[in-house]
């Protein structure tokens, strides 16, 4: 098969207590002399305690304005070039890693990216995920290159609110229902795919073995296998998916009908992975999958994702609009099958789903 890239992995990638006091020696290492530190002010709190004292790289701070959109990421790339970094430093959740993505791509600078939230895989993955400054996703730009330097602490991950680790367990839960549904069509993959679909399998594995122990560890603040176990595979294995599928491993049904979603403003309200967690549910009523649905919701409720459009947050008036937007022509909901989903289809699921709970 042709056109698979394979972008598995940062340049380089660690995951350890004390991990980041060896961080200016790192950027010594690829010539960064001075960068640009992005982030916000939840997360800088959340960082601080752990981030060392440089003593011979300069480090400019800037904080994001809370999208990762067009004009965001051209002003941050503005300043990067005005201050003459050799990196941008990324420390943050997914939109703040995102947007220190694209500018090293934009100004050809390199990328250090240290996460404060396992939420999603946005740390591994070589793209970004584009919004408008209101909040409605419009693309993904694929970057030719990866991250040069991934560092993460997984105490300031446990530090997080717990809520946003569960989004992220539900990010990562649909890496193996939208791989499996493309990949699973072939009779021969190449050794690319099958390792993204060996990985999204494990994405899965270990989410169900681990995330209920994982939960309740993070609730105490107890730093345990079981916890940086969920949030490896939350960032690692997750991204490993995309980044040896290729478009066969990254999204299908669930995150197309997050897009449509978005159309609502109060979806933004609601967490990245809350939102694929219920469009996981969408896409395998779309597959016919009503047993694997049902188990789902059981595994869904004890650890606190949602199962419907109203436990989002979002009133059913939006459907019919977040069926239209989820199934525009160029989404990735049209892969799981040959002839394309039709917005009256994808709102009757979505109907269905909440009659299920009214009824």
């Amino acid at each position: 098969m042709k056109d698979i890239i394979v972008k598995g992995a940062p340049a380089e990638y660690i995951c350890n207590t004390h991990v980041l006091e060896g961080l200016e020696g790192k950027m010594l290492a690829r010539n960064i002399n001075k960068a640009l530190l992005l982030t916000g002010n939840k997360s800088w709190q959340a960082l601080r305690p752990f981030f060392p004292k440089l003593e011979r790289v300069e480090v400019a701070f800037e904080n994001y304005h809370g999208e990762c959109s067009l004009p965001e990421i051209a002003r941050v790339a503005e300043i990067a070039k005005a201050i003459g970094a050799d990196a941008i430093i990324g420390a943050g959740g997914g939109k703040v890693l995102d947007i220190a993505k694209a500018v090293a791509h934009d100004t050809g600078i390199k990328s250090v990216l240290i996460p404060t939230l396992a939420s999603n895989c946005a740390p591994w993955t070589p793209l970004s995920v584009v919004y408008t400054e209101e909040g409605m996703m419009t693309h993904y730009t694929i970057f030719p290159g990866s991250v040069d330097l991934l560092l993460v602490e997984p105490r300031v991950l446990l530090g997080a609110p717990v809520p946003l680790l569960v989004a992220g367990i539900g990010d990562t839960i649909a890496k193996w229902y939208e791989a499996d549904v493309q990949i699973s069509r072939f009779d021969n993959p190449p050794l690319a795919l099958k390792i993204a679909h060996y990985t999204a399998k494990l994405c899965a594995d270990e989410i169900f073995e681990h995330a209920e122990v994982a939960i309740q560890d993070a609730k105490q603040g107890l730093l345990s296998e079981a916890f940086i176990k969920v949030a490896e595979t939350i960032i690692m294995a997750g991204g490993m998916v995309g980044g040896f599928g290729d478009k066969f491993g990254r999204t299908a049904g669930a995150h197309s009908i997050h897009n449509g979603m978005t159309i609502s403003p109060e979806s933004h309200h609601a967490l990245h992975g809350d939102k694929v967690a219920y469009g996981i549910l969408v896409q395998l009523l779309l597959e016919g999958k009503t047993d694997e649905v049902e188990k789902l919701k059981v595994f869904y409720k004890k650890i606190g994702l949602p199962s419907t459009l109203k436990e989002v947050g979002i009133p059913s008036k939006w459907i019919e609009d977040i069926a239209i937007q989820s199934t525009r022509v160029g989404e990735t909901i049209h892969v799981l099958r040959e002839e394309p989903i039709t917005a009256p289809e994808v709102a009757a699921v979505m109907k269905g789903i909440e009659e299920t709970v009214t009824a």
